[in-house]
């Protein structure tokens, strides 16, 4: 089967023929039907991500959706044609990451790292549903705590800003965001948000309880503390710079609570799948072809994509 895989260190992303994978103990193998590029596979193709793999050569691909094809020994909680997504717990049972991942035909998932895909669900957003999903919910439900009548300012309106807006208000919360891109905010109204400004300068006055950075661009962090009401909480997801100066005065004077949030548990995706399911939650998807992975890689590099890339591995 071809899969795309990183070949050497400091190499990019080569279609290559590698053989099926073999379910071993505890382990299935799933035929991929979806599978979503995230941009910390560029990060693993041209940045620092490559230090997180365990293994070069590697297949990429972490955001998998399909149908289990065969049971390894032990495996009794699951059946061949379930469909599932197979779950990023941590760097040690992560396709893509601690093993070959779902940029191929088939991959390997261990039994405790897979979730059923609800009815209803397209294998499309259930892989979405397994990282940008896990980590918005994660954000906005766990780290941000936000509950109804909760006062949220997002900022980014991206991938996962869309996704975290939308849950905040499927969870009953009051949500502006700050966004600088004019066809997202454009497209905010229709996603419950109240307001939208040009950056979040713009939150100042609103008495926001919590704010969730999915930006990171420095700037937005140093906004965020800035406009959030006193003993309020700012919570950062993004990452779009790796360092941010920030005022400790305001942090201290107005009790400010900053947390970091990163990824999510099964609890997260099972959550997002119910919104899915049950309240219409969905990820703005762009669908590309299994061949067209590479140049998708190479397009969020460059910035040029909105909402999520998803492969077609097969029908």
């Amino acid at each position: 089967m071809q899969a795309w895989r990183k070949m050497e260190a400091g190499g990019g992303l080569v279609l290559e023929n590698v053989p099926e994978p073999v379910a071993g103990a505890g382990e299935v193998v799933v035929d991929v039907v979806n599978v979503g590029l995230c941009h910390s596979d560029v990060g693993i193709v041209e940045g620092p991500g490559e230090a997180w793999v365990s293994q070069i050569p590697i297949t990429l691909g972490h955001e998998v959706a399909g149908t289990i094809s065969s049971l390894g020994a032990g495996v009794t909680d699951f059946a061949v044609g379930d469909k599932v997504s197979i779950l990023c717990l941590d760097f040690d049972n992560c396709p893509g990451i601690s093993r070959d991942g779902g940029y191929a035909a088939k991959t390997i998932g261990r039994a405790d790292s897979l979730v059923r895909i609800p009815d209803g669900i397209s294998f499309a957003q259930a892989a979405v549903g397994t990282d940008a999903g896990m980590t918005s919910h994660h954000a906005v439900k766990v780290a941000a705590g936000v509950t109804e009548g909760t006062r949220l300012g997002i900022i980014g309106l991206g991938g996962l800003g869309a996704l975290g807006a939308r849950i905040g208000v499927l969870l009953g919360a009051g949500v502006y965001a700050a966004e600088p891109r004019e066809e997202a905010r454009e497209a905010a109204a229709a996603l419950g948000i109240i307001e939208t400004f040009e950056d979040a300068s713009g939150f100042a006055g609103l008495n926001l309880d919590v704010i969730i950075d999915f930006a990171g661009f420095g700037t937005t962090t140093a906004q965020a503390i800035e406009t959030v009401r006193r003993r309020g909480r700012v919570v950062q997801v993004g990452l779009g710079k790796l360092e941010s100066l920030i005022s400790t005065n305001t942090i201290v004077t107005n009790e400010i609570t900053l947390v970091g949030s990163v990824g999510g548990v099964r609890e997260d995706v099972e959550a997002v799948y119910a919104l899915m399911a049950e309240k219409g939650l969905e990820s703005a998807v762009e669908m590309i072809s299994f061949d067209g992975i590479g140049a998708g890689i190479e397009r969020l590099q460059a910035g040029d994509v909105r909402g999520r890339l998803v492969a077609a591995v097969r029908e």
